[in-house]
């Protein structure tokens, strides 16, 4: 998540302080992403220090005030228009997870899976219900256009789908273990023939299995499908 952008965006509209940023940004994405204004402070710091927002005298009330510059204007810009690189996908925790149970003989993959995919799919009621609100709020208000309700209606959306292919993705992992669980067992009874293109162990002469003999599951996976 970008702060960094998304507090140019908001100085975009006009020159706000510190407080303000935090409670714009919150109503912007539901309070999906809460920020402390210690955050938005040290965000605005490096802004200011990169020539992207500059000081702008104080309100009524005293608050110092920000107002984006010309280059934060065309940061801004690019930051619109360039796609989000997933050349270097953020890490998953959940992917991480499962990747670490196949490989524990003390867990049980399956169990791992389905109690993720009892929370995912509440999770996924839950933004449902909000969303639904959100919309029967905007009913009462027609023809009106409130930026910030549409926003939220928008991560609402993002956060339901990314559920929705979670849970499929869940449904997957647990078709491909279940598939592949007998193939694995039997690899693990069988005796490993030895392969003069094994390398051998010299304190006992005894080949040396690779990744795809000794993984179990992990070397099913790496298997060609017939």
């Amino acid at each position: 998540m970008s702060i960094r952008h998304g507090l140019l965006a908001l100085l975009e509209r006009g020159p706000r302080y510190g407080y303000q940023l935090r409670t714009e940004f919150e109503s912007r994405t539901g309070s999906t992403w809460p920020l402390n204004v210690g955050q938005v402070y040290t965000t605005v710091a490096r802004l200011e220090r990169d020539g992207l927002v500059v000081p702008a005298g104080e309100d009524e009330a005293g608050h110092a005030l920000y107002a984006i510059t010309e280059g934060g204007r065309d940061e801004l810009r690019q930051w619109f228009a360039t796609p989000v690189d997933r050349a270097n996908p953020p890490r998953n925790e959940l992917a991480i997870k499962l990747a670490m149970a196949v490989g524990s003989p003390e867990v049980d993959v399956r169990s791992v899976i389905q109690a993720q995919r009892t929370h995912t799919i509440r999770a996924m009621q839950d933004y449902t219900r909000l969303k639904g609100q959100a919309l029967e709020a905007a009913s009462r208000r027609p023809g009106e256009f409130d930026p910030d309700d549409v926003a939220w209606q928008l991560v609402l959306d993002q956060l339901i789908f990314q559920a929705e292919a979670e849970a499929r993705w869940l449904d997957h992992c647990e078709t491909r273990l279940v598939r592949l669980a007998p193939q694995a067992a039997a690899d693990s009874r069988k005796a490993p023939a030895a392969d003069p293109a094994d390398p051998v162990d010299p304190a006992g002469g005894t080949p040396k299995l690779g990744a795809a003999q000794n993984g179990g599951l992990r070397g099913a996976l790496r298997r060609p499908r017939h």
